[in-house]
Parts: structure tokens; C-alpha cells; sequence
């Protein structure tokens, strides 16, 4: 391990420089992806550092103790460097490790968001909007840009289905551990006689990706325009600007009436459709790969229930991982970061445990 962190040190020390080199700063694209390797390097060799002067300390305390003829204090002193530099090497080695492990070349990409309810009618939709408004107000306190592609609300004001897109640095590698069922256990507002009700909501998380990665042939798709309309079956317009486009060959359909334009609505769908495709694609690629899967968190069945919301009791239950979390509140306004923090540490460790096998 440690000759590999030498090779990566010399090489983080020759894109230093190189980023200081007047036909590199000129070159953008070669600068832009230096800058990307660079501040990838950046978390491991700090930490390898760290790891290099607690060991050097611990080499230096054991040297002089094993020399013998230290004054009580001094002795106390230099006792003190050892056993912490000697915890330090521990702590610090096992973190090397998980620096050290592939990094998915996904982590730093965009996602689009696809929330359907499930089992429990307009209780369910009402759950897909709290669902919703948890991952926004996350992305908010993160920077990140979100957008609704496509809604198809409920009177009540809940979502039989919302696709939504989120943009930023970093965004995949903090959401891919959400698709699957999500149960919401609560006493509805329609409910007179104070009894608990069980729903379920689909949630999955897809890659976000252009047309490049995606090439899709305009004569495998259908493409219908209809008026747009808001919950109940109410006319928002008395132009045909929804767009409803059939992809032949799969048999996906996506539909967009958010906007009054009829082009905006056609790209929005077009946007959700190539990542659906990417999607299936993905999915097979992780099916062939299955064994290795066993060694993540979750499969990323979308079938897979995956955490339980229980308001009565203010819990939060992520059943892959055996995580319990008493403020349910917090968490659904967008406090995420222990759930999903526990969720990669976790990955972290099945990841390593495998590597080591």
C-alpha cells in the first residue's frame, strides 16, 4: 500500500507543478482536467502526510526509549508520543484504505430524481411530496441547482409521480443509496379513528446524461401533444403544449407539461428519457456484475424496501444497514447528512472487507 501512496505523492507533486506551467495554464481543457486530478489527490496525500509525521514521531519515541537513560519526566513525555503516535498510525493507516479504494467515476455527477407512490393511494402521494421536498431542501443547503422535469399532482396537493433534476459537483455520490421502496408509516388527515397507516413510495435515482452518451434515433420515437392540465382534470392552458413521447423499442413513455412551451416540454422529456435509457443499460451492466454488488450497500433493486419513516414515533429505520434515528422532523426538512453519511461509511466497509478477503 505504502509503495503505491510514494507513486501517488511524486505524481500529485508533478501536477503541482505542472499547474504552474505557462502552455499547461493555456492549454484549458488539459488545465481543467489537471485541476480535476489534483483536488481528487488532494484529501489522500494530506492524510498520507498526516500518516508519515505519526510515524516518523512514533520511530522517533521508540528509538529513544529503547536507548534508555531518560529523566522520569522526559521518560513520561516521550512515553505519551509513543502510544499516541502508535494509536495515530492505526487510525490513520485505515483511513489510507479507504482513500485508497476505487473511487466510483460517477460520484461527481448530476442525477435525475424519480419519486412514484406506491401502495396507498393519496396517502402515498402525499408522502412522494414530502419525499420530494426532503431531497430539495438537501440539495438547497448544499448549492446544489434543482429542477422539476415532470409532475402529475394530486388534488390534495401530493404526487402520483415527480421526476426532478439535480445539478451539481459531487451530487451522485450522496444520492445513489436512495432508490428503492421507501415505507411511511403515519395517521392520515382523513383518518377519523386515529389508526396508523402504511405506505409505500418508490423512489429511483438515475444518472443525468446529454445526448452524446445517449444516441437516440428520432424515428424510434412517437411523439403526442395535448393540453396541459393540473390536478382534478383543470385546464392550466388552452394550448396543446404537454408533450408525451414513446420511445418504440422499450416502450418508455415520458410525459412534460410543466412549461407553456411546447420545445421546453419536449427537451425536458427527451432529458428524463435518456436517462431512463441509460438507466436499463446501467442495470444490466450491474446485473453481470452481481457478485460484486453483494459487497455494496443494498442491491439498487427498486423493489427493495430500504427505510421506514414512522412518524407517530419521530423514527427513521434504514434496514440495510440496521440504522435507527429518532428525528424523523429534522431529517424530512433536509437534514440527510447522518443517513447518508452512514450509509457510504457502511459501503466504505463492505468495500474493504472485500478487498482484504
Amino acid at each position: 500500500m505504502f509503495d503505491k501512496l510514494v507513486e501517488v505523492k511524486r505524481r500529485y507533486e508533478e501536477i503541482n507543478q505542472l499547474l504552474m506551467d505557462p502552455t499547461v495554464i493555456n492549454d484549458n481543457a488539459r488545465y481543467r482536467n489537471l485541476m480535476k486530478e489534483y483536488k481528487n489527490l488532494t484529501p489522500l496525500i494530506e492524510k498520507f502526510d498526516q500518516y508519515t509525521k505519526a510515524k516518523n514521531n512514533f520511530e522517533e519515541a521508540k528509538m529513544m526509549l529503547d536507548e534508555g537513560g531518560l529523566e522520569p519526566d522526559f521518560k513520561e513525555m516521550v512515553q505519551m508520543q509513543y502510544e499516541e503516535s502508535k494509536d495515530q498510525i492505526e487510525i490513520y493507516s485505515q483511513e489510507l484504505k479507504i482513500l485508497l479504494l476505487p473511487k466510483d467515476e460517477d460520484d461527481d455527477r448530476s442525477v435525475i430524481i424519480e419519486i412514484r407512490g406506491g401502495a396507498g393511494g393519496e396517502e402515498a402521494a402525499l408522502f412522494a411530496y414530502n419525499l420530494y421536498r426532503m431531497y430539495n431542501m438537501y440539495a438547497e443547503s448544499k448549492g446544489w441547482k434543482t429542477e422539476i422535469l415532470s409532475a402529475n399532482e394530486t388534488e390534495l396537493g401530493g404526487f402520483k409521480e415527480v421526476s426532478f433534476s439535480i445539478e451539481g459537483e459531487g451530487v451522485y455520490s450522496r444520492f445513489k443509496f436512495e432508490s428503492g421502496v421507501h415505507r411511511v408509516q403515519r395517521v392520515p388527515d382523513t383518518e377519523t379513528q386515529g389508526r396508523i397507516h402504511t405506505s409505500t413510495v418508490t423512489v429511483a435515482v438515475m444518472l443525468e446524461v446529454d445526448d452524446v452518451e445517449v444516441d437516440i434515433n428520432p424515428a424510434d420515437l412517437k411523439i403526442d401533444t395535448f393540453r396541459s392540465s393540473g390536478a382534478g382534470g383543470q385546464h392550466v392552458n388552452k394550448t396543446s403544449s404537454a408533450i408525451r413521447v414513446t420511445h418504440l423499442p422499450t416502450g418508455l413513455v415520458v410525459e412534460c407539461q410543466d412549461e407553456r412551451s411546447q420545445h421546453k416540454n419536449k427537451d425536458k422529456a427527451l432529458k428524463v428519457l435518456r436517462s431512463r435509457l441509460y438507466d436499463i443499460e446501467k442495470t444490466k451492466q450491474d446485473a453481470e456484475q452481481a457478485q460484486a454488488r453483494k459487497s455494496q450497500v443494498g442491491t439498487g433493486d427498486r423493489s427493495e424496501r430500504i427505510r421506514t419513516y414512522n412518524y407517530p414515533q419521530g423514527r427513521l429505520t434504514d434496514h440495510r444497514i440496521g440504522l435507527t434515528l429518532y428525528r424523523l422532523e429534522q431529517i424530512l426538512n433536509g437534514d440527510l447528512d447522518e443517513v447518508i453519511d452512514a450509509l457510504v461509511t457502511a459501503d466504505q466497509a463492505e468495500k474493504l472487507k472485500s478487498s482484504e478477503a
